[in-house]
């Protein structure tokens, strides 16, 4: 039931929240523009304006945890009640030394794995030089460690369901942890045959968040769907941008062969939306084959016409039908696989709070 009038929970479970929420949004705008730099000026040094973005949006996240997890240990060793609605279910740590919200601990544990991947990118790089790859291991590690921050980050919204805000910043994360995943496959580049692994991955993970939204909340996977487009329209724009002005405030040129397209928003999937909308009945419905069923269907969709996507925005010409196929056909089995854990996932996250218990109804 939302409320009109803020509660006290709500003064206690926001603005940790919307910090959270705010550093993912900070490390998403520097790997957009550090990825367009990488490919529109070249290798870098480590201390750029896109990486400061980057890091100052993992070290805000971090420290949002790090404030949730003390002032809810605080909170228990004074024997004041822990309201399960601020971050999730409270979790010992340490032996209990420490009581710490679940998406806040998720969160957290994502942030610190990112400063050690940090610092193994910077000898990565005092070793063998500063590359301009993506899908170095450092890089990845550090993806994904923003993804962790960023699951960590779904629950702590998904633990305010009663709230309106809650609703929205948890389809907002799993957006943002979208337009992340769609980077961190490029990992799979090396192998395209028979089947694309990059675009057979995504779909995987696209067909994942989306039914994780639709299980969630009322139409949540199409919201998502809309969000990460928003994302995309946005990071569109801004990445060519944002890589031509500061190159041209640091005195460097662009490459020769430079065409406009920006790499990262790309990647991420049209056709999401209207594959989200075609398979909203399925997912919704209550037969427990149906959320299988809509994860292949859309993984299918997403995987096989990916190519199709980058054909007409690097103007290629389109492969045979017969080249979608087997990436179609292994998209269709994972997205098989996807909506059915997705289904699983949001349903787990309607109770990222737990279940109510006279402590935690407590205001």
């Amino acid at each position: 039931m939302d409320h009109d009038v803020p509660t006290t929970r709500e003064i206690r479970a926001l603005p940790p929240a919307a910090a959270l929420l705010t550093g993912g949004l900070l490390t998403l705008i520097g790997l957009t523009w550090d990825v367009q730099w990488h490919t529109d000026v070249g290798p870098d040094t480590f201390f750029t304006l896109p990486h400061l973005f980057l890091y100052a949006g993992s070290a805000v996240s971090g420290l949002a945890s790090l404030t949730a997890v003390l002032m809810t240990t605080a909170a228990r060793r004074a024997g004041r009640p822990t309201d399960p609605a601020v971050g999730g279910a409270p979790v010992g740590v340490f032996g209990r030394v420490f009581t710490a919200p679940l998406g806040y601990l998720v969160a957290g544990c994502g942030a610190a794995s990112f400063l050690l991947y940090g610092l193994w990118d910077q000898w990565w790089h005092g070793l063998y030089g500063f590359d301009a790859v993506i899908d170095s291991p450092p890089h990845i590690g550090l993806l994904t460690s923003v993804m962790a921050t960023l699951v960590g980050t779904v629950v702590v919204f998904a633990a305010a369901v009663d709230q309106r805000w809650g609703r929205i910043g948890a389809i907002v994360s799993l957006a943002v942890l979208a337009a992340f995943s769609t980077i961190t496959v490029v990992a799979f580049e090396t192998i395209s045959r028979p089947v694309n692994a990059v675009h057979v991955a995504m779909a995987g993970l696209m067909v994942l968040i989306v039914a994780t939204g639709a299980a969630f909340t009322r139409f949540g996977g199409v919201l998502v769907a809309a969000a990460l487009a928003v994302v995309q329209a946005v990071s569109w724009w801004f990445s060519p941008w944002a890589a031509e002005v500061y190159a041209d405030a640091v005195g460097l040129p662009l490459r020769d062969y430079v065409d406009g397209v920006p790499v990262m928003p790309a990647l991420m999937p049209m056709v999401l939306i209207p594959a989200a909308l075609l398979v909203h009945p399925l997912l919704t419905a209550r037969a427990r084959w149906a959320p299988a069923l809509a994860g292949a269907v859309a993984g299918a969709l997403v995987a096989g016409l990916q190519v199709v996507q980058n054909s007409i925005v690097y103007d290629f010409p389109t492969p045979a039908v017969s080249r979608l196929l087997p990436t179609a056909l292994a998209g269709a089995v994972l997205g098989l696989l996807a909506g059915h854990a997705g289904t699983r996932l949001g349903g787990a996250l309607r109770h990222a709070k737990g279940f109510p218990t006279d402590e935690s109804e407590a205001s």
